[in-house]
């Protein structure tokens, strides 16, 4: 790959829950543009690896790594085994997510506490055990995965709600305090992404009178969610950070 079509080779990329959907999408699209990529999964290490392997087929350096970004332990694992592998750490994508539906009235704790710890401890764990790398290397990327449902509700889904919107509180502070270092921390917010869903989201609930969609209520791709994760961690958007940025089809307009 030239300079033109690999605008980030040399930097290594962290994706979690990047086995399926906007993960894997963005991982195939970092490794396009010349990053080295970690895929990482809780659980599905055979799709992780194939992510993995496809990338070292298209000519671009990969590995898989199985961690549960809820731990401490393991994510501090896995962000020392990415620097041992491929000698730094430039991007850190926070996909990792469960999209459980539950009725607010029959939601137990433990569901709560469940998806909070995935969403917003994970992104926390991962954005604090990489952050001292890019600050070494004298800057770094963060995106973050928010989600619409945070900005106009969501039917049976308070639990997933709320952590995607403590994770644009996460932006915009980490955006604040770590502007100095040249880290930019945005967050990337999709509506309704077509393609296999997870094994935790089921189907989307309806409600009468749903959001407004200006583009005809069809939906969107994994591909167009990951080529704005790419476009945020280009040379380019330097000075792109501590936004919350939608890929929904106008299905919110601020």
């Amino acid at each position: 790959m030239g300079e033109v079509t690999a605008p980030l080779a040399g930097k290594v990329a962290l994706v979690t829950g990047a086995a399926r959907r906007n993960g894997r999408a963005t991982a195939l699209a970092l490794a396009e543009r010349g990053a080295a990529v970690v895929v990482n999964t809780r659980a599905s290490i055979g799709e992780a690896e194939g992510v993995a392997e496809e990338i070292r087929a298209r000519g671009g350096k990969a590995m898989a790594l199985l961690a549960d970004v809820t731990y401490e332990a393991q994510v501090a694992a896995m962000v020392a085994e990415t620097v041992s592998r491929f000698g730094r750490l430039d991007i850190l994508v926070n996909n990792a997510a469960d999209r459980a539906i539950a009725p607010f009235l029959e939601m137990e704790l433990s569901a709560w506490r469940s998806v909070m710890s995935i969403i917003l401890d994970g992104a926390f764990l991962c954005s604090r055990a990489a952050l001292p790398h890019m600050i070494a290397a004298g800057g770094g990327r963060i995106v973050n995965m928010g989600g619409v449902t945070a900005h106009i509700g969501a039917y049976q889904r308070a639990h997933v709600s709320t952590a995607k919107a403590g994770i644009v509180g996460l932006t915009k502070a980490l955006a604040v305090e770590f502007a100095e270092h040249n880290v930019t921390v945005n967050c990337v917010v999709p509506g309704k992404i077509g393609g296999q869903r997870s094994a935790t989201s089921g189907e989307p609930p309806s409600r009468p009178g749903g959001s407004p969609q200006p583009l005809g209520g069809g939906e969107g791709t994994v591909d167009q969610v990951a080529a704005m994760i790419v476009h945020l961690c280009l040379p380019a958007s330097a000075f792109i950070t501590g936004q919350s940025i939608h890929i929904s089809g106008g299905a919110y307009l601020p």
